[in-house]
């Protein structure tokens, strides 16, 4: 693919027509390809989304837990698609199967060498926007997990072994190790 003009403005349709096995994401029309994740991230995502599902059925809550790659058009448009690794989705409503129509409630992105700027920048202030009550941005190379809880406009850090309280949860942590 060329490189992106500042005028081109890509569409979902766009990342429904990428070739097999090639991922990306789609924010404010700007196309973000994804590589594939290592087993660090593969070993997180797959202790946290147990960890979340596992409370939730202890609760017999309603809310759904999705992992990557799960669509999610953040907005009513046809320009904003991202892959969140964890989607914590309240408002069963907002799925089908294609994905989520709407913001989750509780996003985890965790941190890949290559995807630094769009965890820390992008994807912060696209979810923040798009009415996402909680984003966890999960540093392994740090070993620091970043909270942002954007209903309270409060943001906390805390490091690996930390109990990292829940937002939308009163009453559950999650320790990251």
């Amino acid at each position: 693919m060329n490189a992106l003009k500042k005028e081109d403005i890509y569409t979902i349709n766009d990342i429904y027509t990428l070739p097999d096995g090639e991922r990306a994401e789609l924010i404010d029309g700007k196309i973000y390809y994804m590589a594939p994740p290592g087993r660090t991230h593969q070993r997180l995502l797959f202790s946290l989304s147990r960890k979340i599902a596992d409370h939730i059925d202890s609760e017999n809550g309603d809310c759904e837990v999705n992992i990557a790659p799960f669509a999610v058009f953040l907005n009513s448009d046809d320009t904003n698609y991202v892959e969140p690794d964890i989607s914590v989705v309240c408002d069963l409503s907002k799925l089908d199967e294609k994905g989520c129509h709407g913001a989750p409630d509780w996003i985890i992105e965790i941190v890949s060498p290559g995807n630094k700027p769009m965890d820390y920048f992008t994807k912060l202030f696209k979810y923040r926007s798009s009415d996402v009550r909680e984003y966890w941005i999960v540093d392994p190379a740090k070993e620091m997990t970043t909270v942002y809880r954007f209903e309270k406009e409060t943001m906390g850090q805390y490091s690996f072994g930390e109990d990292v309280p829940v937002g939308i949860y009163e009453g559950f942590s999650i320790k990251i190790q």
